[in-house]
């Protein structure tokens, strides 16, 4: 492996935020500009995990301006087809832009982002050389958009999506997937996704 971004081991990789979905059960509201914790969604990620990267992408329908007048740097792209086919449409989609042949998916909705993740993700990967993925595993509950991906993977993508078969959990099976395990005891929500979810990770947030 080659030095990359700020002395990190690993080859040169693109940071993909996955915010390509309808948020219905957030009543539509766009979860990346929302205030989870103490910042907004987009500015937390983004300052977590922009040194680690070579390039920051949002893969969404929808605000793309705004969020290029919060980060000016930031690239955006839409899904391939349209119709909400979910995060295996959005990754697959995101080979047509982006330079790097590895991309770090996040979720937009994600509220814990672990210290060295993208390492720890290519050590996973790097454990064997079928593996063409390996995601994040949080106290033993598996958050498969949470997840490093080989442009290789191109191919299974396509064809899972060509059978309607959107299921990460199937597709990754086939691509020989990792895990990198991480432990956080504090941790409720992994991931938000109704406002009664958003007000009880604020309740818990503020009593520890």
């Amino acid at each position: 492996m080659k030095n990359s971004v700020k002395n990190s081991i690993y080859p040169d990789t693109d940071l993909v935020i996955l915010a390509g979905g309808q948020a219905r059960r957030m009543n539509g509201l766009n979860k990346l500009l929302q205030k989870f914790d103490d910042q907004i969604q987009l500015i937390k990620i983004h300052q977590q995990l922009k040194s680690d990267v070579a390039q920051v992408w949002i893969n969404s329908h929808r605000d793309d301006s705004i969020y290029q007048k919060i980060i000016p740097s930031i690239h955006c792209y839409q899904d391939d087809e349209q119709g909400f086919l979910g995060p295996l449409m959005g990754m697959k989609s995101a080979w047509s832009h982006v330079q790097a042949d590895y991309v770090l998916f996040v979720p937009c909705d994600v509220t814990y982002i672990p210290p060295k993740v993208i390492l720890k993700l290519h050590l996973a990967l790097a454990k064997n050389s079928l593996a063409e993925v390996a995601y994040v595993e949080m106290n033993g509950t598996a958050l498969y958009p949470f997840c490093l991906v080989k442009r290789s993977s191109l191919a299974s993508f396509t064809h899972h999506l060509e059978q309607k078969q959107r299921s990460l959990k199937h597709c990754f099976a086939d691509l020989h997937a990792q895990v990198a395990h991480f432990t956080n005891h504090a941790l409720f929500f992994h991931s938000i996704n109704s406002p009664d979810e958003l007000q009880q990770h604020q309740q818990i947030k503020f009593l520890h």
